[in-house]
């Protein structure tokens, strides 16, 4: 019998969790978000964290196979996707 894959973060049933917070933390979450909104606010900010660490993980195994990025190259890419003219004619 096959076991069924991990669900994706954000996905699968819902369940309780204990974290321990700093007290300031949770005053700053409950003003933020209100006592009832304070799963999902933790739960998209665990997303994207997890979505960056990803990311991150990419961007080192793309350095180590292709070597660092070009910041200039970068910075060109940047320019054009804000329309900047300056920076367009370098971004080909």
């Amino acid at each position: 019998m096959a076991t069924a894959p991990e669900p994706a973060p954000g996905e699968g049933p819902v369940r309780p969790v204990s974290v321990s917070l700093h007290e300031g933390t949770i005053a700053a979450l409950k003003a933020r978000t209100g006592k009832r909104g304070m799963s999902a606010y933790v739960e998209a900010l665990i997303q994207r964290q997890l979505e960056r660490d990803r990311l991150r993980e990419l961007i080192e195994d793309a350095e180590a196979d292709h070597g660092p990025v070009d910041q200039a190259a970068v910075e060109a890419k940047r320019a054009l996707l804000r329309g900047d003219a300056a920076g367009s004619a370098d971004a080909a």
